[in-house]
């Protein structure tokens, strides 16, 4: 009996005393760094090869792959700190090693699925926003309904390849992983410890990509004047990781990215700027607080509507020397005081809110329609022109909780929200909601309705917007098949225009001005730093009291409310530094335009520019109305460009834009 139990007490003994060993142990993270590697290397490649005509421009492939390189040891060491810190410790005990080295290979095939995803999804986005996944598909995440719709209706093909693709190369990327597993046993703690030790610091290293003071950032491979081009050497993961990363960090104090001055410094270059004389500023509390006068003086101020369309570049205007997609926006924009060169803040619908409805300057942070500290008590038009008894409104066909628009419109001065869940019956739904023909017909509905009493109102058209939904049979499509851009313009003009033959015939149109402008254009792309064209967008004031011109000057988006309110013929006191349009004065000025493009801010005036970008030095630019044109530095404009990126973070930061 003895004989027969002592070769299984020493095989027992044995099995007890089996060690793993650190190739064992390492062995996973070896399999799935050239993995990855691999992947994020073709996906640059192919990039590379599908932009070639502007890669080649710049010159820099080389480049682009060896940064590349760089920049994906840099996501990597991002996504195997935890893993890699914490799986040794877990394979120094005997209960927990088996299944650490499985919950590993899950890990990290999970890990690759979330690399190839985002790989997936940067040509519709970078076709979209001509950069890779940033800030804008963060925000995005948070609207399941509307992003899945969208990408349903523009790239069916590639939802399709993400859905069956993506998990089954997790499936794949985990069986490949486990052929590198085997743990002999638990691994010594000493040794454990001391892997822990080593990985730590190589993940840390790997990060950071430099013994320099700064770890790298996408500022480092800016090496050319094209942003997307720059934005290349990158992959999806860094990218939108570093976009979350900025949006939490640089959100209140943007002097921390494009430079430094004084705040009586900032105050005294924006309030100049404005054309607002010194003496009309009376509140030390609130600095940009001033008394404007009003063009004209009328017995009852008139009502205001701003008709907010959706993604309508100057391309789409044929008035502009667009495409004829337009007739009735054209006709309108003779009949009323048009603006042949004005330009859009930003390529967002809540940068083109914040423009239009508050005046407040565009900075690197997110639009003062989601910031924190703006969702109570910030100036709109809506909040000052409450406050003279007019009824307020916003008018939408989708759902007003999309980029948290209800919230700030009802916190800031908006009585009446009307959205998607409003409309009766609409003659037509899309993925956006309901029809911009279902939208003007709610809105003179309620205008005919409120009688004699004066209101404002923000009508905010959806149907131009990706995938393209409206009604059929009542205009004539552009071109086949429906669903497209161009198509998407017409319809909107055409129920812009079955709008104002109602309007026209109202109780009301001689007691309103309206306002019809564009948020942003559809696509902002180019090769240049700040593609500086495609923020041309149209915007007319119409009304019967309005009589008709051009203003032909460089003008912006945040000159249009005070411009507004001089056109309706109130005088008020309020802290928007747009300039009024209808002064002579102030049309004399030298005609300039603020442009916020993702990390970018650019300062246009006449035909000269300033780009400021993150931890770089400004740049300096001749507008040829084509391009930009590297030109000799100017002190004086880059001060005054720091000033007007500064401004409005300082007074978010210190709630100093707001009515008394």
């Amino acid at each position: 009996m003895l004989a027969l139990e002592t070769p299984q007490k020493a095989k027992t003994m044995n099995s007890n005393t089996n060690r793993g060993t650190a190739r064992q142990a390492l062995r996973p993270f070896i399999m799935f760094v050239p993995l990855v590697l691999v992947l994020l290397g073709l996906s640059r490649m192919g990039l590379v090869i599908w932009q070639w005509e502007r890669v080649s421009a710049v010159g820099g492939v080389g480049y682009i792959l060896l940064q590349g390189l760089r920049f994906d040891l840099v996501a990597l060491g991002m996504m195997l700190a935890l893993p890699a810190i914490l799986a040794p410790l877990l394979f120094a005990f005997r209960r927990t090693y088996g299944i650490a080295e499985r919950t590993l290979t899950w890990i990290l095939a999970l890990e690759f699925g979330l690399f190839l995803n985002l790989e997936l999804t940067t040509p519709s986005f970078l076709e979209e926003y001509d950069t890779r996944p940033n800030y804008l598909f963060v925000e995005y995440l948070k609207y399941p309904k509307e992003l899945l719709s969208t990408l349903w209706g523009a790239y069916p093909a590639q939802c399709i390849l993400m859905v069956i693709g993506v998990p089954i190369s997790i499936w794949a990327a985990h069986r490949f992983l486990r052929r590198g597993t085997g743990l002999a046993g638990p691994l010594h703690p000493l040794k454990a410890a001391s892997l822990s030790l080593i990985l730590a610091p190589l993940c840390f290293i790997s990060i950071r990509s430099t013994l320099e003071h700064r770890p790298v950032n996408p500022s480092t491979v800016c090496y050319s004047s094209d942003a997307m081009v720059n934005a290349l050497p990158l992959n999806s993961l860094y990218s939108a990781t570093y976009a979350i990363y900025e949006m939490r960090k640089n959100e209140g104090d943007v002097s921390l990215a494009y430079g430094k001055l004084p705040a009586d410094e900032v105050l005294e270059l924006v309030r100049r700027d404005s054309g607002i004389p010194a003496s009309a500023f009376f509140d030390p509390d609130i600095p940009t607080l001033h008394h404007q006068t009003s063009a004209q003086t009328r017995q009852r101020p008139l009502n205001y509507v701003i008709i907010l369309e959706e993604s309508l570049g100057a391309e789409f205007v044929g008035a502009m020397g667009g495409l004829p997609l337009t007739p009735h926006l054209d006709q309108l924009i003779e009949e009323g005081l048009a603006f042949d060169q004005l330009y859009a803040t930003g390529t967002r619908s809540v940068r083109g809110i914040e423009a239009v409805v508050t005046g407040f300057y565009p900075t690197p942070a997110r639009s003062v329609v989601k910031l924190p500290r703006s969702q109570r008590g910030f100036f709109s038009v809506a909040s000052l022109l409450s406050n003279e008894g007019y009824a307020t409104s916003f008018i939408y066909g989708g759902e007003s909780h999309f980029d948290n628009m209800g919230r700030f419109f009802t916190g800031n001065g908006f009585q009446k929200v009307i959205d998607q869940t409003d409309y009766e019956d609409p003659l037509f739904e899309g993925s956006w909601g309901a029809s911009d023909q279902d939208l003007f017909r709610r809105a003179h509905k309620e205008f005919e309705a409120l009688g004699d009493k004066p209101f404002f109102s923000l009508v905010f058209s959806s149907s131009n917007h990706s995938p393209w939904e409206f009604p059929l049979g009542d205009f004539e499509l552009h071109e086949e098949p429906a669903a497209t851009r161009n198509n998407a313009v017409k319809y909107a003009d055409h129920a812009l225009g079955e709008f104002f033959e109602m309007a026209k015939n109202s109780s009301y149109w001689d007691k309103t001005v309206f306002l019809i402008v564009a948020d942003h254009n559809s696509r902002v792309y180019g090769p240049a730093l700040v593609p500086v064209e495609h923020f041309h967008i149209p915007a007319v004031f119409l009304g019967g009291t309005i009589t008709p011109g051009h203003v032909q000057k460089i003008v912006s988006q945040v000159d249009l409310l005070p411009t507004a309110l001089s056109l309706i013929g109130l005088d008020s006191d309020h802290p928007a530094l747009g300039r009024d349009l209808t002064n002579p004065a102030v049309r004399a000025l030298p005609g300039r335009a603020l442009l916020q493009f993702h990390q970018t801010n650019l300062f246009l005036e006449e035909d000269h520019a300033v780009v400021l970008r993150a931890n770089m030095q400004p740049g300096h630019f001749r507008w040829t109305g084509d391009e930009l044109v590297p030109s000799e530095p100017r002190l004086e404009s880059t001060r005054r460009a720091l000033a007007h990126s500064l401004w409005p973070q300082f007074a978010y930061r210190e709630a100093s834009y707001r009515l008394r």
